[in-house]
């Protein structure tokens, strides 16, 4: 194995296309598949099966993709390190961000990273807890941004902020329930309303939809779950419209232009308290880069979500 047989089948793999493989390496497609075809003789094992469609994995494609990434991370962080010992802090970092976050850091995450290390590369991603969650473990993510994330061997969490969520409801239009009255919502509401109004929540396993299933379980309430919604924006459009209510943070505003049409109400008794934590895998090396980024991170969140607390 060298590691351009190994870089071409991970990207193959990860993209589901030789075409696009080629275009993202910038290598012609048939060097690209004697690199391949070369892994599976030398391992004696069919890694990709090929259809019209594309690529798909076989069981063993799966294991080696695996192994692959993090040869291919060992080797950007010995690449990363050696550039340290010239005095300059360089390589690759790549940081996941939740949707309720992204475009609140998006933008002076980037500048400060640009003014503090030129010489270094960023790249932001954004998804789900479980999914990023996985991305840290197999080494696509460098760090993420995380919402209440469980203990876990493998990780290593830090606290960056203990936030109230909010009740999100439409500012303009009263609720549309068929013969149900419109009633005003009070800036403050106890938790154990919740379960009297419908709400539109990310499906399981989202960290706040768990979030709210447990507190309300814990005084003997379930939320009442009008629609699952697995999209941010789409969430705050059907609130918007008056066909639901939200529970998110508070700064989960920032993402729509005129935030007018909104109104947000407090949660006591008690309040609905969610962590945000930056993650990192605890079974890979940290680089001095990422040391100097975590705290970047914890710096540009902090005064990012400063209006809102």
């Amino acid at each position: 194995m060298d590691l351009k047989q190994i870089e071409s089948f991970v990207r193959v793999a990860e993209l589901g296309s030789f075409t696009r493989a080629a275009a993202a390496l910038g290598l012609p497609q048939p060097l690209l598949s004697r690199h391949v075809r070369q892994l599976e003789v030398e391992l004696r094992q069919t890694f990709l099966w090929r259809n019209g469609r594309g690529v798909t994995l076989t069981e063993a494609g799966s294991v080696l993709l695996e192994h692959g990434r993090g040869i291919l991370h060992q080797v950007a962080l010995a690449r990363e390190e050696l550039g340290a010992v010239r005095g300059a802090l360089a390589g690759h970092v790549s940081i996941g961000l939740p949707p309720s976050l992204s475009k609140l850091v998006a933008v002076p995450l980037t500048l400060e990273f640009r003014r503090c290390l030129p010489q270094a590369q960023l790249t932001l991603t954004e998804g789900f807890s479980v999914v990023m969650q996985e991305s840290l473990r197999s080494g696509r993510l460098d760090m993420a941004l995380l919402y209440n994330t469980p203990a876990s061997p493998d990780l290593e969490c830090q606290l960056l902020h203990g936030e109230a969520l909010v009740l999100i409801s439409s500012a303009a239009s009263a609720l549309r329930r068929p013969g149900a009255p419109p009633k005003a919502l009070k800036a403050r509401m106890a938790l154990a309303d919740l379960a009297t109004l419908p709400l539109i929540a990310p499906s399981r396993p989202n960290a706040f939809r768990l979030l709210i299933d447990a507190e309300l379980q814990r005084m003997d309430l379930t939320p009442k779950i009008v629609m699952e919604v697995d999209g941010l924006h789409a969430i705050l459009d059907l609130v918007r419209e008056g066909l639901g209510f939200a529970v998110l943070p508070p700064y989960t505003l920032s993402h729509v232009p005129q935030p007018h049409p909104f109104a947000t109400h407090a949660l006591h008794k008690p309040r609905l308290m969610s962590e945000l934590m930056l993650v990192t895998s605890a079974r890979r090396p940290s680089t001095g880069t990422h040391r100097q980024v975590r705290a970047l991170v914890a710096e540009v969140v902090k005064k990012a979500i400063a209006a809102y607390v």
